[in-house]
């Protein structure tokens, strides 16, 4: 059943993503689009505006087996070896580099052609995917998700139900974050320590999480980076994480759905985890590599307009009341003013050597959800409190 969205919606949401994401285009930028032929509408519509402009639209196709366009896909991971993997073509990379904006279309049309890979060869791709990403992340880039049948029915919606949550999202003033977020962003700038508490339904047993986020740049999230937005994080000192965590909501991952996660960190080092869904995709996450076993953010999900949770990270962790931390790679932002800068390249370089920036191929967003009913108990900032009223994080104002 093909996806049928209004044309007047997708112009706004392109507008959105190449304006106020991107900051505009002008003649001489080269944006590489790149989703599914699934996600065509919007990637059409995208592309029009850019030559437009007097810009290239390098249109980058996503074969149906290539989760999220990685520099090979399952059949490499079923049928390939790990030395025919880090055989990447050079004018792979080349193309990334020539490129100045860069617009990721998720949404995938068979996202069980690339469930449940071989582990060593999916390790594999992604380590040779690594510096693609870190291309990208040094220059403007934007996420959105596309709706897309294969996505309705992992969330157990119809594609209707689907698309107009999706939709609905996508299509809403991102500017209007700025004040929502104000409060918690200033509460975090002048925190510490992070205590997180939470509680399976199960054991009943209360975990505390804490972590250092003193001396970070924490940044707000408004729609420039992911779209839809709505978040405040921040990574961590990485070497402060200590104690245990329960993570309720549903993630997907490579296909694969992974809830009810437990981790336990000792001197900021994953020492045990287990999931009560997905254990083996969560045991292919965090075995990548060293630094997939440590914590690269924190956050807080400030977007109390999506309500309806779905697995789609880019969805769930934006939910308003909901909390989020990531396994794997540290956010530069969040240690550098100007990660591209020579200052900025060595400070990076010192904060990865004493390990207290975290350097990983993942980067997974886990997402427990503190509102009522959720396995969330309590987040303090310092000796603050945080609050969940109307689906959104309330700073108490102090006495």
């Amino acid at each position: 059943m093909p996806v049928s969205i209004k044309k007047k919606y997708l112009e706004t949401w392109a507008n959105y993503l190449l304006n106020y994401s991107l900051g505009g285009i002008k003649p001489g930028d080269i944006i590489m689009l790149k989703g599914e032929h699934i996600c065509w509408p919007l990637l059409s519509i995208l592309q029009d505006k850019i030559f437009a402009a007097g810009a290239i639209a390098d249109i980058n196709l996503v074969a149906p087996d290539n989760d999220r366009g990685k520099v090979w896909g399952a059949s490499m991971a079923k049928f390939g070896s790990v030395t025919q993997i880090q055989q990447v073509p050079a004018w792979l990379e080349e193309r990334y580099r020539k490129m100045t904006k860069y617009i990721e279309i998720l949404g995938a049309e068979f996202p069980e052609l690339f469930r449940n890979l071989p582990g060593e060869k999916l390790q594999a791709i992604m380590k040779a995917d690594e510096p693609f990403k870190f291309i990208r992340l040094a220059k403007p880039w934007v996420l959105t998700l596309f709706p897309t049948p294969g996505f309705a029915e992992l969330e157990g919606m119809s594609l209707k139900e689907y698309t107009a949550v999706i939709v609905k999202a996508s299509t809403v003033d991102p500017a209007r974050l700025e004040k929502v977020e104000e409060d918690v962003y200033q509460a975090m700038k002048n925190t510490r320590l992070v205590r997180i508490l939470t509680q399976p339904p199960r054991s009943r047993k209360n975990l505390e999480l804490q972590m250092d986020i003193s001396k970070r740049n924490i940044i707000k999230c408004t729609g420039k980076n992911n779209f839809p937005d709505g978040e405040v994080f921040t990574s961590p000192d990485a070497n402060s994480v200590e104690g245990e965590i329960y993570v309720d909501l549903p993630v997907f991952y490579s296909g694969t759905t992974i809830q009810g996660i437990y981790l336990r960190f000792e001197g900021g080092v994953i020492k045990k985890y287990k999931a009560i869904k997905g254990m083996e995709a969560l045991t292919k996450i965090i075995e990548t590599d060293p630094g997939s076993h440590r914590l690269g953010e924190v956050a807080l999900g400030m977007n109390k307009g999506i309500q309806k949770v779905l697995k789609h990270p880019l969805f769930v962790e934006k939910v308003g009341g909901t909390l989020h931390i990531a396994i794997g790679s540290s956010y530069p932002e969040c240690y550098v003013t100007d990660a591209s800068s020579e200052e900025g390249k060595k400070s990076i370089e010192t904060f990865l050597q004493k390990g207290i920036m975290n350097k990983s191929a993942q980067h997974v967003d886990i997402v427990t959800d503190f509102r009522p009913g959720g396995a969330g108990r309590a987040v303090y900032l310092d000796g603050i409190q945080l609050k969940v009223k109307n689906n959104l994080w309330i700073v108490p104002r102090q006495k």
